[in-house]
């Protein structure tokens, strides 16, 4: 865990901004390379920009922290259906 930490730790905004975080975490989870070619991604980003707006707009997060919140989340229910 501490390499990790550090790794996260070290990334500021600007290099943050130079990683593809989907190819880095694709070495671990294929399916992030190729879920785009078979899900209609539409149907699902539709939804979740509505969450983030009106995460956004009632608490007044920028909009990474909203996306952030809204992650975890996810994060969470994924985790208790396990």
């Amino acid at each position: 865990m501490k390499p990790i930490e550090e790794v996260i730790r070290g990334t500021n905004e600007k290099n943050q901004d130079k990683v593809n975080w989907t190819k880095a975490w694709s070495e671990k989870y294929p399916i992030l390379k190729t879920y785009q070619k078979e899900v209609n991604i539409d149907v699902y980003a539709k939804p979740l920009q509505e969450m983030l707006q009106q995460l956004e707009n009632e608490y007044h997060y920028s909009k990474q922290d909203t996306m952030l919140v809204l992650k975890d989340i996810l994060y969470h229910v994924w985790k208790d259906q396990k």
